[in-house]
């Protein structure tokens, strides 16, 4: 796309405008670090824009307070005293379906579930103008959750609201149904130097 320009214009009838504006489902996927990252990136982007953000976090602990989570907290925060930006919600384990500490793969399937159910109940609600579903390949890969439901529940979701997923091992089904799939690929890292991660890096 040089310049910005498509490089092809389907025979859809939409104008470039109503072309342009529709609402993406977007996966970050592959084996490197960074595609949370990205996705938060991306949040970032659309607080500024106005548009309602909502963080589903399916695999991280409840007890990890990440630079993220406290950043767009305070960013929140700054939407209530200000109006500046979008309203901004933040779901993870230990917050309504959380699988640590609970005692097998049975609570854990049932909990993932309840937290999907939770976005599907969200999405009919127009509730979000993005939504960050992080780690949410997970839930899916070891059947949790159904894929052939989440493709078709994002497939005919209504007005415009923006979804991004993360995770390793993007359901192929995942892939064919996104408009955006970004794969992070490693070129080098710094724990092939025995380092490991580090505070403002890595969380």
């Amino acid at each position: 796309m040089p310049q910005g320009k498509p490089t092809n214009v389907p025979p859809d009838g939409l104008t470039t405008r109503q072309r342009r504006n529709r609402p993406l489902l977007i996966v970050h996927t592959g084996s490197m670090k960074g595609k949370s990252t990205a996705a938060f990136g991306l949040a970032l982007r659309s607080w500024t824009a106005g548009l309602p953000i909502g963080v589903f976090q399916f695999v991280k602990s409840a007890k990890w307070r990440v630079g993220e989570e406290n950043a767009f907290r305070a960013l929140g925060e700054a939407h209530e005293r200000t109006g500046q930006g979008a309203p901004v919600s933040w779901h993870k384990m230990g917050e309504g379906w959380s699988w640590i500490q609970r005692g097998g793969a049975a609570d854990h399937a049932a909990d993932a579930r309840e937290g999907w159910r939770q976005i599907q109940r969200d999405l009919t609600a127009q509730r979000y103008g993005l939504y960050v579903l992080d780690e949410f390949t997970y839930p899916m890969k070891w059947g949790w959750v159904d894929v052939d439901e989440v493709v078709d529940t994002l497939a005919n979701r209504s007005g415009f609201q923006h979804v991004v997923i993360t995770g390793r091992d993007a359901d192929p089904r995942l892939v064919a149904a996104a408009d955006l799939v970004v794969e992070m690929t490693k070129v080098k890292h710094p724990m092939d130097a025995g380092q490991k991660g580090q505070k403002g890096i890595e969380w």
